[in-house]
């Protein structure tokens, strides 16, 4: 059942009142069809009932003298009365409805029959004979659609009193146009319904879209308040909200480098007592664990800041930038190589970028002997990307190294390892620029690290 419904709020807005309005306009629908044919009913045949039963109201208690008078004067005006010692009017043809009318009328005329009949017939059917006498076919000229009602009502002396009336046809169009009527209705208020559905999603979508695009790294995206009094509400809080994202993050930079400025003087003033301590070996083994710290100081600030860096955005030759770095390591004999790649240009942050490759390089160099780089183009972007032959990492642990002092192999050592942050330093600097870092095994061997950026 939920594969049917549409997945999005204004289509199940739609749905819903779509579906209520056409239950309740088949309802109106019926409704008004019952009451436009008894309207119908009420004006057609109710003129010549209230007519048949004055006349018998009249003809029944009067001498039998005046019965001929009587019928004869009323027999105009599209009505035959005629006296009979039968109805005329067989029990398949009667029409219950029209006798209940008949009867009504004869009650308000205070007359009491002894038996009531009543049928309906298109065309010249059950026509009486004399309708059309002297007139040769007559009965053929009449319109198909003219419709004979027939009423008989018997009196005390046993004789049934017989009229045959001409009646206006009905409607010939009445359902086919209350149809329409009830369809066009149920379009025009379901495209207002559609409307206000899709007025009241289009906030929301991109209410969405602003908070898939707001990552904490970059100022806020501030979206326009529209739509209904709550859902206003809800963008302005969400506004606010972001406002204050942003305001704890700057705080927390300037927490950062105060942090930093502060241990850089003590580590410096103490590397530069121990350089003149003894014995030398205690003094190398005491620099270097300076050393270490500082590089591990310098690896946090760098991470803790990427998501806010101040640096500005330019256009850059981003394969030149790649071969650029490939040249550098390639001077100091490092094993990197450098495969030829098209050329894009993107919007990016030099310098942060330049850091985030450096970090993937250096990994890839300690931890698989070589490095190479290419740029490609994918969908939405390009790929630069940084491979090599070496062991690479298991698959249940590529998502698990991107995590800021996660590392694979155990000890603390940097000689050995690091400190963890290079590949979340990357990462971080690739979503500051809106995209991405993936890890993915290198055919037939080795890692790939791929910094996806949008463009």
């Amino acid at each position: 059942m939920k594969r049917l419904l549409p997945r999005r709020l204004a289509g199940q807005m739609a749905l819903l009142l779509g579906l209520a309005l056409l239950v309740a306009q088949l309802v109106n629908f019926a409704l008004i069809l019952n009451e436009r044919q008894k309207l119908s009913l009420a004006r057609n045949e109710g003129p010549s009932i209230t007519r048949f039963a004055g006349v018998a109201a009249d003809l029944f208690p009067a001498p039998p003298e005046f019965h001929a008078p009587i019928l004869s004067d009323n027999s105009h005006r599209g009505a035959r009365f005629t006296m009979a010692a039968n109805s005329g009017i067989a029990d398949t043809e009667r029409d219950a409805d029209i006798e209940a009318e008949l009867a009504e009328a004869l009650s308000d005329a205070r007359f009491a029959p002894l038996a009531v009949r009543a049928a309906k017939g298109a065309g010249a059917k059950g026509m009486p004979d004399n309708w059309t006498k002297g007139r040769p076919g007559a009965a053929n000229r009449m319109p198909a659609d003219m419709e004979i009602l027939r009423l008989a009502v018997q009196g005390p002396d046993h004789q049934w009193l017989t009229a045959y009336m001409r009646t206006p046809p009905r409607e010939p169009w009445l359902s086919t146009r209350l149809v329409v009527a009830t369809l066009v209705l149920y379009l025009i208020v379901l495209g207002a319904s559609a409307w206000i559905a899709a007025r009241i999603a289009r906030p929301l979508r991109d209410l969405t879209h602003a908070a898939e695009r707001f990552q904490g790294r970059a100022d806020p995206v501030v979206v326009e308040p529209s739509g209904p009094d709550d859902i206003r509400l809800a963008i302005e809080a969400f506004n606010a909200m972001n406002q204050r994202v942003v305001s704890l993050i700057d705080e927390k930079d300037h927490m950062l480098g105060a942090i930093g400025h502060d241990l850089r003087t003590p580590l410096a003033s103490l590397r530069i007592r121990v350089e003149s301590m003894e014995p030398e070996e205690e003094r190398e083994a005491a620099i270097a664990k300076i050393a270490e710290l500082t590089a591990m100081l310098e690896d946090i600030l760098v991470l803790a800041r990427s998501g806010r860096a101040r640096e500005e955005q330019r256009k850059m030759d981003i394969t030149a930038l790649v071969e650029a770095i490939g040249n550098d390591y390639q001077e100091r004999n490092l094993p990197v190589s450098i495969i030829p790649s098209d050329r894009h240009v993107l919007e990016v942050q030099p310098t942060l970028l330049r850091r985030a490759l450096c970090n993937l390089i250096d990994n890839a160099i300690a931890y698989g002997g070589s490095a190479a780089l290419a740029v490609a183009r994918v969908a939405g972007g390009i790929d630069i990307r940084v491979s090599d032959n070496g062991p690479g990492i298991p698959a249940k642990d590529l998502q698990r190294v991107l995590q800021p002092f996660q590392r694979l192999e155990g000890s603390r050592n940097r000689a050995t390892g690091g400190s963890g942050l290079g590949l979340a330093i990357a990462q971080s600097i690739a979503e500051s620029h809106g995209g991405r870092l993936s890890l993915s095994p290198h055919d037939p061997a080795g890692l790939v690290a791929a910094i996806f950026l949008p463009g």
